[in-house]
């Protein structure tokens, strides 16, 4: 477990693009956290900064699904806020997701257990002051990639 206190948007950003440079082909990262929470700022900065570019990353809150060609893998970005039952998931083509590329999720709950175990968990939560402090946890494939955080201690 990891935590970071993120004082600014830039800060979430800047946490997403962290995580960008240790994630891999295959990666699954729920991005959990109440509304305004800084989920869609973190997958943005994770987004941008694995395609290279400061690229148009919108919230797929309405596609529920967007995907971004990187240089090392395609991410695949999944908001499941308007899932009405956890087995819609599957047609949103996630085994391909998970086959293929690193799989970002928001709003993770909704997709019961199709979401893998063996995964990286974000959790943004909104302090008193109006800043964000991020807790990281992560299967046994994270467990070490963690450990190249700044800050992480």
């Amino acid at each position: 477990m990891f935590s970071r206190l993120l004082l600014t948007e830039s800060d979430t950003a800047h946490l997403g693009a962290e995580l960008a440079a240790l994630a891999r082909p295959g990666d699954v990262i729920a991005l959990a956290g109440d509304l305004g929470a800084g989920k869609s700022v973190m997958a943005r900065g994770f987004i941008r900064a694995l395609a290279g570019q400061d690229i148009d990353v919108p919230s797929p809150t309405f596609t529920l699904l967007q995907t971004y060609e990187t240089p090392d893998a395609v991410v695949w970005h999944f908001d499941l806020y308007r899932l009405e039952d956890p087995e819609e998931i599957w047609e949103l083509g996630v085994e391909d997701a998970f086959d293929e590329g690193i799989s970002l999720f928001e709003w993770p709950g909704k997709g019961g257990s199709a979401i893998p175990a063996d995964r990286l968990t974000v959790s943004l939560t909104i302090r008193a002051d109006d800043s964000r402090e991020a807790s990281l946890s992560g299967g046994p494939s994270w467990a070490d990639r963690l450990k190249g955080l700044s800050g992480h201690g």
